[in-house]
């Protein structure tokens, strides 16, 4: 399955994964559909101000296969 969703995190927001507070990201996709995944899989995204824009997400059987930023 294919999902998109827009996401704007600030840096603040995403220092609770690396102090190790949050371990999972919760996200709403366009369709409405609620998806939680691992937040480590934010991290090549990351910038000086935290982590925003439209993204990709696909899985099969309900595992994580990628997340790609598209815009």
């Amino acid at each position: 399955m294919t999902y998109y969703f827009s996401l704007n995190l600030s840096s603040q927001d995403y220092l609770l994964y690396y102090q190790g507070v949050i371990h999972t990201i919760v996200v709403t996709t366009d369709e409405g559909l609620r998806l939680e995944f691992p937040a480590m899989h934010l991290r090549k995204f990351t910038t000086a101000t935290g982590i925003k824009g439209r993204f990709c997400l696909q899985t099969q059987d309900n595992k994580f296969l990628s997340l790609n930023k598209v815009s």
